[in-house]
């Protein structure tokens, strides 16, 4: 048989050798991460919550329902903290020290005027305070996002009405001007309450006299605004979450 022949005859089976082997790989699993939470009451996890407020769940409690198994959530976030009061009290240097992949943080209810020293100015100290959690996440070789408050079920003439759109819009701010990713969870949950209005978003308080924290429905619904944000705002989350996500009930 002539050289060449053979020679172009080795080099199909080659081919086809490589090409079965390819098909017949499977395909790599992602690997393990470890998602990190902190932020305030509306995010903290409660194990025993108030005796009036039997229902009462933070978003991050239930945030691990979106995800595949290949996650592992951990909730640093704790009622009535601030951007300042997390990093003052020391639970920012623990939380580092986790060491986590990813860090999902959520401020700025108890950064509101009224806060006493847990008060923070949306044009200066707030920024100032996200900056470091993005700084300090990025030396330790962690991920951060940001994610803007949600809004207080609070109504006027069937709308929401808010005060904690300053803090979304220095939120936002800071992520432009630090490359950081940025869900803008206010604007999704406004635009959620507006539809539903006062009483069709009812449920989604844990007593009827508590608009700012939610019952297991309202959290796993605030949970799904941010979730459903994860493929275009952090597109390296998206093989971990569940699909498709999930939706209220």
């Amino acid at each position: 048989m002539p050289q060449p022949l053979v020679r172009i005859q080795l080099t199909l089976i080659i081919v086809l050798l490589t090409s079965l082997l390819s098909f017949s790989s499977p395909v790599q699993a992602a690997p393990p991460i470890r998602i990190q939470l902190i932020g305030d009451s509306t995010v903290a996890t409660y194990n025993k919550p108030p005796k009036d407020r039997p229902d009462m769940t933070g978003w991050g409690q239930i945030f691990g329902e979106y995800f595949t198994n290949d996650v592992t959530i951990f909730n640093r976030a704790a009622s009535g903290r601030s951007s300042s009061s997390f990093i003052r009290e020391g639970r920012w240097k623990k939380a580092l020290e986790e060491k986590p992949d990813y860090l999902f943080i959520q401020f700025g209810h108890n950064d509101c005027p009224g806060k006493g020293d847990r008060e923070t100015d949306p044009a200066t100290t707030y920024q100032q305070y996200l900056k470091q959690y993005i700084d300090e996440a990025r030396a330790a070789n962690i991920k951060p996002i940001l994610v803007t408050p949600m809004t207080r079920r609070r109504f006027e003439n069937g709308q929401i009405w808010t005060i904690l759109r300053p803090y979304a819009d220095a939120m936002i701010k800071v992520g432009k001007e630090k490359n950081v990713p940025v869900i803008d969870l206010h604007k999704k949950s406004v635009a959620l309450f507006n539809q539903l209005g006062d009483a069709g978003s009812s449920d989604f308080s844990p007593s009827e006299s508590d608009r700012t924290h939610f019952s297991r429905k309202g959290a796993l619904e605030i949970a799904r605004l941010v979730a459903e944000e994860i493929p275009t705002t952090v597109p390296e989350l998206k093989p971990y979450l569940k699909q498709p996500t999930p939706k209220k009930d």
